[in-house]
């Protein structure tokens, strides 16, 4: 695959950044909790990173949980560590704030100074104690990521907050300095996002990952996220599966994270079975996210590297003549490929119509209605910890609390599109009900993910 310029400058820019600061990667059994403020609540970050090692790993069962408020600074994350974090047992948390908590406010010149040091010390005031909590959770593994960035560059017509950013990197590497104090991981969210929205914004001065409100990555900026995030668990350059056939000799000459049997290997034919350990990487090309978001998923593929480090399915034929050939898999025709593609290698991984990649598409789909539904319950705790809790209401579904948020619905546009998911969240039942399909499409999406043996068919077309 050739790198767009785009890319290519992320590659090099990725790669200073995120090789210095590897994490773990999820290991089985793991729980993991990723916390933070809107950007985690409505985010599809977590999801992306499952569905890797969902379609990477299929037989590595781990559990990914959202833990993020809409709205909430250091403080109000701190005081739902136990409730709303720790209550789900993880062996892995990531942390991620800083967009609220630098405040919304226009200022410029000493003024702007004035106000932005004072709210970064307050949020790194609250980010001690959220470090002394965790430091009295050993048995947890922690991962503080900076947050992505407000977009102050892009020409969009919402005027931008100025300096904001600077703020956001000022608490950013307080993050940083205590993972290095207490030997927890870091992740840069900031510095990606930053570094490809400026390049693009050369070409395209209205370019921007956060939309019309320059905070909330929509989806594309979601996958830079999670590729970043990947990449920093060091798991670049793993191949879904790698197959290298010598026609001439009539072998198998290697057989990366995939098992051939029954070759079958002639001068006009090549067939063999082939099973994969992992599947490819499927994405999204519906745009979706916060307000309206303008790329899906799969618009980063052009802006990094991910293909190229990620999702490479090959399948490289030596020898042929400088023929056409048809492959097939399970005797449904794939395409067309001249002698010297096949020598060169091509990238199944790219190719939609393969047996592999639609069973992938199926464990993407399950994978998003799961997110759809966790969402519905994180809209009833958005309700509980930014509106009820400040009203000493907290977790208190009485009708009384419906009565008191309908009348606050008249001045608060976000509860009033929240409460009608919230009259149904109320009830403990429906909660449960909610949970127990969570875990069943998480069954679902263990139980399809498991690579099946195709039949390949390499035939000279005459």
């Amino acid at each position: 695959m050739k790198l767009s310029l785009s890319a290519f400058y992320l590659f090099f820019f990725l790669t200073g950044i995120v090789n210095a600061q590897k994490i773990q990667p999820f290991q089985q059994g793991e729980r993991v909790v990723f916390t933070g403020n809107s950007i985690t609540d409505g985010g599809h970050y977590h999801s992306y990173i499952w569905l890797y090692y969902l379609t990477r790993y299929p037989g590595r069962r781990i559990t990914i949980f959202n833990a993020g408020i809409g709205g909430d600074v250091a403080q109000q994350i701190y005081e739902r560590l136990d409730s709303d974090v720790f209550t789900h047992k993880p062996t892995v948390m990531t942390l991620t704030f800083g967009m609220n908590d630098t405040g919304y406010q226009n200022l410029k010149g000493d003024k702007a100074d004035s106000v932005y040091n004072a709210k970064v010390a307050v949020s790194l005031k609250s980010f001690a104690l959220i470090e002394a909590k965790l430091k009295a959770h050993p048995e947890v593994k922690k991962i503080m990521i900076s947050s992505p960035p407000y977009d102050e560059t892009s020409k969009i017509k919402i005027n931008p907050l100025l300096k904001k950013n600077t703020a956001i990197l000022r608490i950013a590497a307080g993050q940083q300095k205590a993972a290095a104090r207490n030997n927890w991981g870091y992740v840069d969210f900031n510095g990606g996002l930053t570094q490809v929205s400026l390049h693009e914004q050369q070409r395209d001065s209205l370019f921007t990952f956060n939309n019309a409100d320059r905070i909330h990555p929509a989806n594309d900026g979601q996958m830079v996220m999670a590729y970043v995030f990947l990449k920093a668990q060091g798991l670049a350059g793993k191949k879904v599966a790698e197959v290298v056939i010598n026609a001439p000799e009539k072998k198998i000459e290697r057989a990366g994270n995939c098992t051939i049997t029954r070759p079958n290997i002639s001068p006009a034919t090549i067939k063999f079975s082939y099973l994969a350990n992992s599947l490819p990487y499927p994405t999204d090309t519906i745009a979706s996210g916060f307000g309206r978001p303008q790329r899906a998923q799969s618009a980063a593929l052009n802006l990094i590297p991910f293909t190229d480090e990620f999702n490479q399915e090959t399948l490289q034929v030596k020898g042929l003549k400088q023929n056409q050939y048809a492959l097939k898999i399970d005797n449904k025709t794939i395409g067309t490929y001249s002698g010297a593609d096949l020598g060169r290698g091509i990238n199944l991984a790219l190719i939609k119509t393969t047996p592999q990649y639609q069973q992938a598409l199926a464990v993407m789909h399950i994978n998003e209605e799961r997110w759809e539904i966790e969402r519905l319950l994180r809209e009833y705790y958005w309700i509980h910890y930014s509106i009820l809790k400040p009203k000493g209401l907290l977790f208190n579904d009485g009708d009384a609390t419906v009565d008191s948020l309908q009348k606050y619905a008249k001045k608060d546009f976000f509860v009033a599109v929240t409460i009608p998911n919230y009259r149904k969240a109320r009830f403990k039942s429906v909660r449960e009900a909610w949970q127990q399909e969570i875990d069943l499409l998480t069954s679902k999406m263990y139980q399809i993910n498991k690579p099946v043996v195709h039949r390949f068919e390499i035939a000279l077309i005459q």
